[in-house]
This record gives C-alpha cells, structure tokens and sequence, in this order.
C-alpha cells in the first residue's frame, strides 16, 4: 500500500530559464483503497499534475511523499514497480498483438530479454480478464477503435501490477456504459487490492457517483474532499453551474435547462 503526499507543491515547466507555473501551493493526499479523481477546465493543469506525480517530469518547488520517502528517491526500476501510467496519447505500435502489448506491463519483472514466465502469463491473463478484452487479445493494436485501445493500455498498467495507478481521461474514448464499467472496475481495484489510484477526467457526474474522493483544480486552488463534502460547500455547484446547468447538492446530479 502506498500512500501519496504532496507538499507546498508548484508544477510547470522551465525552458531556456525561463519558468512557467501552472500551479502553486498544492498540499493533498492520495490514499490506498481510494478512486480519487481529478477535475478542472481544460487547461487548468490536470495533466501536468499527474505528470509531476509520476515522475515524467520534475516538480518545480515543494515535495511529493510516497508514505515518507521522496519520489525523487526512487530509482527508474523502483519507480517501474511502484507506479503504473496510463495516458491518452495512441501508442506508437504496428505489428503487435494486444496480449504482446498487455504483456509489456509485466517488463519491470522480467530483465533483458523480457521473456514471459508461467506465472507472468498468468499475470497477463488475469489483466485481460479483468478488463473484459479477452475476445480482443490475438487482434493487432493498429486495428482497435480508441474505445479498445484505451481498455487495452488499462490492462497493461494492471498487469504492472502497481501499487499506485495514474490514469488521464481513461473514459474519454468510451461509450457511457463502458465509462460506468470502467469506472467501477478502478473503484473495486482500489478497494478490494488497496491501490492507489488517481484518475482525471471530464465524466463530472460519474465521478461524483463512483469516486471515493475528488480533487478540484482551480486557478491557484485545490479543493480536496468526498464529493457531498465538496458540494455541501459550495464549491462544485461554483464549477458547474452556467449557461443553463445546473447542479443538485444532494443527489449529485447535473441537470441541463
């Protein structure tokens, strides 16, 4: 189990000296057992965040704790071990199946040559299952809608077999019912494996239904807390409600007029 801390955290980037911040002053905790997810309008940094947490890129001040170590600690293997990352970009791939793909999640385990064990099919196997793609897994990675491809890049993380999970817009491509699917999956990983898992999205309402915890991005402000906690105070029907929406506290839903 793995518990994530940030500190006085400020993310952006830093070219030719010149710094950007993207976001300041972020003190917020990730805990095992919990589907935590992460909102905010486009731009406002979600993705530079779950970048800086998964170490793709250095933070520009303040600390991020996996229980009390630093993350830079962590050596490239240690880190292969203990986070798995599942982006929305199309992974650059021909000529490989979806169970190859699946296995490569099992490559912080398997040295140089990354052959497969017994026990890392196994691995692979319970992934694909998990997931639902068991009719997809002989079918080549070029060939699948984004819909597929996405559910094929969760497993791969699964098989990593993780502690910490950090999905961006794993729903964006799906159906709604494959979203709810989704979604419930992640929530039952998080519980019954206790991970750690933290996810972004645009799904505000089913997130609102399924997530244990929500993070809310805003200019200079992260607002933490279990989402009637959030809408008791105010700060989600602030996110939600314009140009015709608007937003019941108490059943947590979004309506549109």
């Amino acid at each position: 189990m793995e518990t994530v801390v940030l500190q006085d955290l400020t993310i952006g980037y830093t070219s030719k000296g010149n710094e950007k911040v993207v976001a300041k002053g972020l003190n917020a905790t990730l805990n095992a057992g919990e589907l935590t997810c992460l909102l905010g309008r486009n731009g406002i940094g979600k993705s530079t965040l779950l970048r800086t947490l998964a170490a793709f890129q250095p933070p520009l001040r303040g600390s991020i704790l996996l229980a009390t170590s630093p993350l830079t600690a962590l050596t490239d293997k240690e880190l292969s071990r203990t986070i798995g990352l599942v982006l929305t970009e199309r992974p650059d791939v021909q000529n490989m199946t979806v169970r190859f793909l699946v296995g490569m999640g099992r490559s912080p385990y398997t040295g140089f040559w990354g052959t497969l064990s017994a026990t890392d099919e196994a691995i692979v196997d319970e992934a694909i299952r998990m997931v639902g793609i068991e009719s997809l897994e002989n079918r080549q990675v070029q060939t699948l809608s984004d819909g597929e491809r996405q559910k094929v890049m969760i497993a791969k993380a699964l098989a990593q077999q993780t502690p910490i999970i950090y999905l961006d817009e794993p729903t964006a491509f799906l159906d709604f019912p494959s979203k709810v699917e989704m979604m419930q999956l992640l929530r039952r990983l998080a519980r019954d494996g206790q991970k750690t898992i933290f996810l972004s999205t645009h799904d505000v309402e089913l997130s609102l239904q399924l997530a244990d915890r929500i993070w809310l991005m805003e200019p200079d402000m992260l607002h933490v807390g279990i989402p009637h906690e959030l809408a008791d105070s105010g700060v989600l029907s602030k996110f939600i409600e314009q140009g015709g929406i608007t937003f019941d506290t108490q059943s947590l839903t979004i309506r549109v007029q």
